[in-house]
This record gives C-alpha cells, structure tokens and sequence, in this order.
C-alpha cells in the first residue's frame, strides 16, 4: 500500500486525500489548525456566524458540482445582481433572465446605460458557448483591456465593474486577467452565489468527512515543519516526529508550501482586505431583496452584503448581520474603519439612523489571494513541480478560487496514482 502525507487540510488538501484515499493509498493529512478548512473558516458567536472575511460559493464551479454535496450544504441564495450605491441614490442592476422580477428597475437603472446593457447581454450568450478550456487559454490582457474591447464604456467599467469585480478579485482597477473576469462570468450566468446555512466552514468539513470515509487520516494541530526525498520517498518532520512515506502532497499556503519545497514558482505575493461585521436591528430594513450592495463611488468600504437576509440563520432573531468589506491592508483602527462604513450608510439611506449599527468582529486578512495580472498562469508551478515523489495542491496551481483550490487536489490526487 502507497503511504501518501498530506500537508495541510484546506480544500485542496482534503480534496486530494479523499481522491488518494479512495484508489487504496494509505493517506494522513497534517493540519496546523485546530480545524480543518485552511482560509475557509467560520466563527459563531451570540447568535451571529462569521466567516473568515466576505466568502461565497459558485455552484457551478465544475469541481464544486464534483466533489461536494450542495443539497446537504442546505445553501442560501443571494439574489441575481446587485444595489448600486452613491450618496442619495440606489439602483438595482440584475439579469432579467434569471431573476424576471428586476426586469423593469434594471431597465430604468441610469448608472448604467441601454448600450452597456446590450452588451452584457451579448457577453452573457458568448460565454454561455464558450468551452472553458478556452476561458483558461485566454490570459493575455486585463479586465480593464477585455471591457474596452467589448465595448464598455468608462461608467460602466467605473460604476459596476470595478465595485463587483474588486470584490471577487481584490483589485478594483481592473488590472486582474481576464481569465478571472470571463471564468466567473460564466459561472454567474449558470450557476448561483450561496452560503452554507451554517456558514462558510461547512464546505471543509464536508469534504474532511467524505476523506475520512474513504479511509483517510486527519490529524490537526501538527504541522509539517520540513520536507526531504530520496530515492526510497520522503521524510517529514512533524513537531519533533520523523515520518516517512512514499510521497507527499504539499497542499498548505504559498509561502509554507514554498519553504517546504524549494519551489520558487509559488507566488508569493498576494492581495489582502478586511472585512468588518456589523448587527442591526430588523426594524430597520435596507431593502436589498438579498443582493449585495455595491459602492459606486470608492472602497470605503468596497462592497456591503446583507448577510442575514440572503441566510437567515447567520444571524439571531430582531436583529440583522451585514458585513463591509474594504480591499487592501488599511492601517486605519477597527473603530475608525467602522466609522466609515456607518457614514457611508447613512450617506446611501439619508432617511434612515444608523445610530444602532454596531460592530461586532474585524478580520484583517493580509494574504487572502496570490495576484493574477495577465499573464499569471505562464508563471505558475505545475503540480509536480517540485524534485522527488513531492506534490503541490493549492489555488497557486491553478488560480485563485475555491474553483482552484479543489481542481489542484484531484489534479494531485490523479499525479501521485500515476507515478507511485
């Protein structure tokens, strides 16, 4: 029997230990954390879940449909499109197709012309045919690039893209490739945006349990300090253990995965946000129909999502839970950043107090994805990168997702079976 290490329990991780596990290798993942789940982690408190910074899911990501159990996630649904919001006024933008409800204040929404409409509709039909091998070729120019080719004006480019892009990518100028931009365009057209009803976390621990259930081990707390292979396999040192094994799949964070593997292709260099959670009572409505909220003028904050009302149970009864996402590492304190967002609500909704907005957590968030300029794939490590029976499994494989991170675990998984 093949003994495989796993390093880390993130998605990838757990994703290639089921995958090896499940062909007959004898597999023990090693997680630093107390839990599984790597960045993809939920708190719950007084009533309230928080996930590790604003997360979502695509339920048509291919290797989403594949590897996990969406009805048993008992997932909750944001509504198609999005609020646009600028002092005094908010506009509703969202695809008619999928939600015929906002045919008519989409229609009338003025930040965004008829002729940008047609467009995306155009765009929304080309890439509903377009094979996503060819997405996934495409990585030469920047969103920015793609949308002036297409047709887009400045307004739009400016008033939509920018706030709903920066928040998928961390990169309101657009500079992101546009692989990133057209992969997750499609994904909106066919597919949903959800949150577990229990948060975030349950899609790791989903995938931890079907790992265990194939045969594999998981053990958290013990972290794989260093990494060796010779010609019989490898051999881990883990908190003060020696372990040997025929191979190993390194599936922790970039700058780990990198240290352990001398792989220099790893990128290391990431992009960072914070994302602030606030309560409020539900006598006082937003009126969002459980879209996000989009900030039209600057990321102060960039996006605001209404959490409680897209999953109910994210929040107790009588009270409402919003989070505000800014991109970047900003220095400002918990308290002057919360600052902003209230004056920033109350900027969107003139009529409404927001005297009873309290904040209830800050997560800083420094590395929460690699960069992805045009260009980036041409630099990524392939998964047998590194030298001897040694593996990576990571979104820095692939691209930055919760689509990447699982396709490089099966793409491990499929790697270690074929060489050992």
């Amino acid at each position: 029997m093949t003994d495989v290490i796993v390093a880390g329990g993130g998605l990838a991780g757990l994703v290639a230990a089921r995958h090896l596990a499940a062909k007959g290798a004898d597999v023990t993942v090693f997680e630093q954390n107390d839990d599984v789940g790597g960045r993809v982690r939920t708190d719950h408190g007084d009533g309230f879940t928080f996930d590790r910074g604003f997360q979502v899911l695509f339920t048509a990501y291919p290797a989403v449909q594949d590897e996990l159990d969406l009805a048993a996630l008992d997932l909750r649904a944001f509504r198609p499109g999005a609020i646009l919001a600028k002092p005094g006024e908010r506009s509703t933008l969202a695809d008619p197709l999928r939600d015929p409800k906002a045919l008519l204040p989409s229609l009338l929404n003025r930040d965004v012309s008829f002729g940008d409409k047609l467009r995306t509709f155009k765009l929304r039909w080309a890439m509903s045919r377009k094979p996503i091998a060819d997405i996934l070729a495409e990585d030469h120019e920047s969103i920015d690039d793609a949308l002036r080719g297409l047709g887009f004006s400045e307004q739009f480019r400016d008033r939509f893209a920018a706030p709903f892009y920066g928040g998928i990518t961390l990169d309101r100028s657009l500079s992101t490739s546009r692989l990133v931009f057209e992969y997750t365009f499609k994904m909106l057209s066919t597919g949903k945006i959800v949150v577990p009803s229990a948060g975030m976390q349950a899609i790791p621990e989903q995938l931890a349990t079907s790992a265990r259930e194939a045969g594999a081990t998981l053990e958290t707390g013990r972290t794989v300090h260093s990494l060796s292979h010779d010609s019989d396999g490898v051999e881990c040192e883990i908190d003060g253990e020696t372990i040997e094994a025929d191979g190993a799949v390194v599936a922790t964070d970039p700058k780990s995965a990198r240290e352990l593997t001398d792989c220099e292709g790893i990128p290391t260099d990431g992009d960072g946000c914070v994302t602030q959670y606030f309560s409020l009572p539900e006598t006082q409505p937003l009126g969002t129909d459980g879209r996000l909220i989009l900030n039209t003028v600057d990321d102060r904050p960039n996006q605001i999502a209404p959490l409680s009302a897209v999953a109910p149970e994210y929040a107790p009864d009588g009270q409402q839970l919003l989070s505000a996402t800014f991109l970047g590492t900003p220095e400002e304190s918990d308290e002057e950043l919360a600052a902003e967002v209230r004056d920033t609500l109350e900027s969107w909704y003139p009529k409404h107090s927001f005297g009873e907005l309290e904040l209830l957590e800050t997560h800083r968030i420094p590395f929460a994805q690699f960069e992805q300029p045009s260009g980036f794939t041409e630099e990524l490590p392939a998964a047998d990168a590194p030298e001897g029976p040694v593996y990576l499994a990571g979104e820095f494989t692939e691209w930055s997702s919760i689509q990447g991170a699982m396709e490089s675990g099966r793409t491990a998984a499929r790697l270690v079976s074929r060489d050992l």
